[in-house]
């Protein structure tokens, strides 16, 4: 029987860090066979690693999110090329990110943010792996960055996929693979759900991005990977297709993307 992958989750938060036995058990309950944790800060990477190497079905990915100015009460600490790169060393660690631009509820300028996302980038080129991009309020920018920044030669995701179509486009034409959240599911997102329904299917991924943006059923409530079928069921149903095209597909795109990853 085929599984699902949750391309993107945070299980090393607070929220999720203290019942890992549980949400595995979610997942085996609800076909979901993988998951990649995606980094936020150079500080919780290790706690992060170290929840992603005790189970053999876990990757991670190492990155500073864009919008992450503070860690607790200090100063986030800043990613430099060479720190990504050593750790991304690890095998475990499949790609770089989350990374990317988030205007959203940031004001003034913003440079250092694109200058952020420009050393993730080139650590990602330094050691071929995929970027997980997270954009928001941004998307004219990170399409910029990207294309400037030659990210187009070692290629990703978008994750929790918001934007319109033609910004879908225009990252697909860079060779990056989109991804959908619970959001999918709401009733609200039209645009989200005509894009889910226009990404060609080779190039399409699933995600919780918990603990938030559980799908309905659970809306509002507490997210986990486990959630992730929820999310390929709405794909299916918007895309009038068999669920396990979907299960089957977004798994097989996953793989390629993440090459290092192993199923």
């Amino acid at each position: 029987m085929n599984r699902l992958v949750d391309s993107h989750c945070h299980l090393d938060f607070p929220e999720l860090a203290g019942n890992l036995p549980g949400l595995l058990k979610t997942m085996q309950e609800n076909r979901v066979g993988w998951a990649l944790c995606a980094g936020v800060t150079l500080e919780r990477f290790p706690a992060m690693l170290a929840i992603v190497k005790s189970q053999p079905n876990l990757f991670a990915a190492v990155g500073v999110h864009p919008d992450t100015e503070t860690d607790g009460e200090e100063p986030a600490r800043e990613a430099d090329v060479e720190t990504l790169v050593a750790l991304a060393a690890d095998p475990k660690v499949v790609a770089i990110g989350e990374t990317g631009l988030d205007y959203y509820r940031l004001t003034g300028d913003l440079e250092w943010q694109r200058e952020r996302f420009r050393t993730h980038i080139a650590a990602a080129k330094l050691c071929g792996k995929p970027l997980i991009i997270h954009t928001r309020a941004a998307s004219a920018d990170t399409l910029r960055v990207l294309k400037e920044e030659g990210g187009d030669s070692v290629g990703g995701v978008f994750h929790c996929f918001t934007e319109d179509l033609d910004t879908a486009r225009q990252a697909l034409d860079l060779g990056f693979h989109i991804s959908f959240s619970g959001i999918v599911t709401f009733k609200n997102a039209l645009q989200i759900k005509a894009v889910a329904q226009s990404v060609p299917l080779d190039r399409l991924l699933v995600e919780t991005d918990s603990p938030y943006l559980a799908p309905v059923p659970y809306r509002g409530k507490l997210n986990q990977p486990g959630y992730v079928l929820h999310v390929a069921e709405e794909i299916a149903r918007l895309r009038e297709l068999p669920l396990e095209t979907v299960i089957e597909t977004t798994t097989e795109n996953f793989f390629r993307l993440f090459s290092q990853a192993k199923q």
